[in-house]
Order: structure tokens, then C-alpha cells, then sequence
């Protein structure tokens, strides 16, 4: 697969293109204000774009929806209950002093066991509550195989996990996320959280200062 992430300033919040080198077909995953950046890494690479994907709705991983959606007109997907974020997204972006265009209606909302198919891959949404209540993790492989790449959004990080203190979340429903959800992955698989770089699974399992005294109950 083709993978490209950018963080840029003030979130440093990572966005995605992930794409199928055999179609170049490609999901675009929580655009911010990066959203230029892989756009154009999507022109550059050939990449066609089909659905605008998102892990959740906090105001950092929707500034770039809008203009995805006018430079791409896809499909935008979403957990249900996230929505209620998503519509307040320019009043969360003025709590942090910063404009916030407003994003446009979300066009799906996930389903459990859905797989969203572009090319030869597929995303499979997986619910992760706890960062806020529509978290997903988005484990994207070739169609009939487990996927290895996981995109958590905010729920898991290198060395840490995702806050808890904003509207919607709860520390014992994020670590239950954690370790019911993403701890049923192999150690191998690959997670590309929301900030920061990547990691794995057994390494977060192992080393996790939040998670290793959970993690033999994964």
C-alpha cells in the first residue's frame, strides 16, 4: 500500500493518504489543516481518492473536510455518534482562538463489519469510544486479509493514550477500547495514531505505561 502522512501546525495533527498500488484508488483519513499537502501528494502520486474517512470528530481532525469535499466530492463517513461534535466544529475551533470553516453534512455513517473497498484494499471501521464516544480504528489491509495498518485516530499513541477530559469522554470506556478492541490485533500490526509517530501493537503492549498492568487481561 501507499501511505503518506502530514502534521502541520498549531495541532501537528498526523492526516493520511492511504492508497492501492494497483488501482492507485485511495481513502483520504481525518484532513486538517494539512489537507493541501496531501491533496497535492494525491495529484502528484496519480492517486484518485474515493471516501474521506474519519477516525473521529474532535475540531483538529475536520478543519480540511470542506475543502477535501470540494476538491474531491466523495463520500464522507463517520462514527454516528460523533456527530454531535462534528456540528461543532467552528465553536470548538473558537475555543482555541482559530477560524474553523464549517464542515459539509457527513454522507455515511459506519456499520459494524462494513468493509469499505477502494482498489484492492479495504478499511474496516472498528468502534473505540473513550477519546469521545464515535471513535474508530480503521484497519486497512488488502480485501480478504487481515490488515495490519491500523489508523486510531486519538484512542492510542506512542507511549500514551488518548485524553479523556473533553465532552463525550471516559477513561475506563477508552482503556476497555484499548484493550478489548485494539489489543486483539497481532503485535505486529501497525498503529498510525492521530499525533506523533507510529508504533505497534506489541510494543504499546509491552511498554505502555498506561496499558501494561492491563494488558494480560487483553
Amino acid at each position: 500500500m501507499i501511505i503518506e502522512s502530514q502534521a502541520v501546525g498549531p495541532f501537528m495533527k498526523n492526516g493520511f493518504i492511504v492508497g492501492c498500488e494497483a488501482s492507485h484508488e485511495a481513502v483520504l483519513i481525518d484532513p486538517g489543516d494539512e489537507v493541501r499537502g496531501l491533496l497535492s501528494f494525491a495529484e502528484r502520486k496519480t492517486l484518485s481518492v474515493r471516501y474521506i474517512l474519519l477516525t473521529h470528530a474532535h475540531v483538529d481532525h475536520v478543519t480540511g473536510v470542506a475543502a477535501a469535499k470540494r476538491a474531491l466530492n466523495v463520500p464522507i463517513y463517520l462514527h454516528a455518534d460523533d456527530l454531535f461534535l462534528y456540528e461543532r466544529a467552528v465553536e470548538s475551533g473558537e475555543m482555541f482562538g482559530l477560524r474553523c470553516e464549517p464542515p459539509p453534512p457527513v454522507d455515511v455513517f459506519y456499520t459494524p463489519g462494513e468493509a469499505i473497498r477502494f482498489g484492492t484494499c479495504e478499511a474496516r471501521p472498528h468502534h473505540t469510544p473513550g477519546h469521545c464516544p464515535g471513535g474508530v480504528c480503521l484497519q486497512i489491509g488488502r480485501q480478504g486479509e487481515d490488515g495490519k495498518d491500523l489508523f486510531v485516530g486519538d484512542t492510542l499513541f506512542a507511549g500514551s493514550i488518548g485524553r479523556t477530559d473533553l465532552p463525550g469522554g471516559d477513561y475506563a470506556t477508552l482503556i476497555a477500547s484499548i484493550r478489548t478492541v485494539l489489543f486483539a490485533f497481532d503485535d505486529a500490526a501497525i498503529v498510525h495514531p492521530g499525533h506523533g509517530p507510529d508504533t505497534t501493537i506489541g510494543h504499546e503492549r509491552r511498554t505502555n505505561p498506561f496499558l501494561i498492568g492491563n494488558a494480560s487481561k487483553a
